[in-house]
């Protein structure tokens, strides 16, 4: 198979660019923005902060193990309004008991976090045999927010051998009831709701089929207004507006040596944070919209796109796809009259199109749509690009996982 031009696979952390391995040169490495702080979750799966403009290499989790490759993340700006993400002994998380139950008891610093420190709160909740509505021992913490969609979430362990059955509530006033294990999860709840306030809160209920005690951890509470999806952890520190983590972009990859305006193909590994239904594109472009090879999401769920444009479509190519929140490599070929969308080793859709552009049109390479917008915010976990259409029986290759072990740690599935 022939070398690729452009090549990038997430190896290098905390720095302003994401770094291809090729060319040697550098020119194809992406210029990196985010201005402000943020966590990553790191090769011994435990989350940690990095830098204002470093980038983020992320490991997968699977069974709360760091396993496999890291991918870079990218995400939009998210706000956590919570004040005190992490310090539940405060006045500003509220610790009420109604009817028989008591007071949940706060314990700071009792046990081992998800980001590895002393630093997780002991929290024990009792409804004394209380069955009733009335009957409640709840942590409440508030903010005052927007409105419109809300995401709530927090960390939670049993602190003994057993589980505990509780209620999550949404930020609409609804519950969920979720079981907490000896393990560490992260609980997420989402909901729109009308107003300004919005509260987090955990609780035992006597209405609510909860247990009668709970003796848990807790750590990392985040409330975030947008999409109903949590981003990765922002911790605050009583900061009362709370505290905002800047988008994220990363462009300017490649020049025009780099890339062959009348054929070629990209290829992309990469999974969507969520499947909100909004354009999200990976572009090989001419510092514009006006001429770019693009793959991506659209306002169509679970849809893959991709697209030759240079003022009209001279290829469209979709496939309705199981899941694009997992891992999926996804290659656009385009050449005149012949343009191939294939999809983890299987050619999912073809255009006899027409031309693709004049020698010397495309520059740039960008998880954008060449223009900055419709951000490709995701996680990305390698890029190549060549400078040739390459034949069915390579393309396959190209985008085939290499064994069932290399699949199911990509799709990010349990091997039991």
């Amino acid at each position: 198979m022939a070398k690729p031009k452009l090549a990038l696979i997430p190896a290098a952390q905390g720095s302003d660019k994401l770094f291809s391995v090729l060319p040697s040169s550098g020119v194809g490495d992406f210029d990196f923005i985010r201005p402000s702080s943020a966590t990553r979750i790191n090769s011994k799966g435990l989350i940690e902060e990095v830098a204002t403009k470093e980038s983020r290499l992320n490991y997968p989790l699977i069974d709360g193990k760091a396993v496999g490759c890291p991918h870079h993340i990218l995400e939009p700006q998210r706000t956590n309004f919570i004040s005190y993400s992490n310090n539940f002994s405060v006045s500003y998380w509220l610790k009420e008991a109604f009817l028989n139950a008591s007071v949940p008891v706060v314990t700071s610093n009792y046990s081992t976090s998800p980001d590895g420190s002393l630093n997780a709160s002991r929290i024990v909740f009792n409804l004394n045999g209380g069955t009733t509505s009335n009957d409640v021992s709840q942590l409440e913490g508030s903010v005052v927010s927007n409105g419109g969609s809300i995401t709530n979430s927090l960390w939670i362990k049993s602190n003994t051998d057993s589980s505990y059955n509780m209620s999550f509530v949404r930020p609409n006033g609804f519950y969920s009831s979720i079981l907490v294990t000896t393990e560490w999860q992260r609980f997420v709840i989402s909901s729109s709701i009308a107003g300004v306030n919005s509260t987090l809160r955990l609780r035992l209920r006597g209405s609510e089929n909860t247990s009668d005690t709970a003796d848990v951890s807790v750590w990392g509470a985040q409330v975030e207004e947008g999409l109903l999806y949590p981003t990765s952890y922002i911790p605050t520190n009583g900061e009362v507006n709370g505290v905002t983590r800047s988008e994220e972009s990363a462009d300017n990859a490649g020049n025009l040596d780099t890339f062959n305006s009348s054929e070629g193909v990209l290829m992309i590994e990469a999974s969507a944070l969520v499947d909100d239904m909004s354009e999200r594109r990976f572009s090989i472009n001419d510092g514009t919209s006006s001429n770019v090879v693009r793959i991506g999401y659209t306002s169509t769920s679970e849809r893959i796109v991709a697209v030759v444009y240079n003022g009209i479509d001279e290829a469209f190519l979709n496939y309705d796809y199981a899941s694009i929140i997992h891992n999926n490599k996804i290659l656009l070929k385009y050449k005149e009259n012949d343009f191939a969308l294939w999809i983890n080793g299987f050619k999912a859709s073809t255009d006899s199109g027409g031309p693709s552009f004049p020698e010397a049109t495309l520059t740039n390479m960008n998880f954008d749509d060449g223009s900055g917008g419709n951000k490709f915010y995701g996680k990305v976990k390698q890029v190549q690009y060549y400078d040739s259409a390459l034949t069915d029986s390579e393309l396959e290759q190209l985008t085939s996982w290499m064994s069932f072990l290399d699949m199911a740690q990509g799709q990010q599935y349990s091997i039991k």
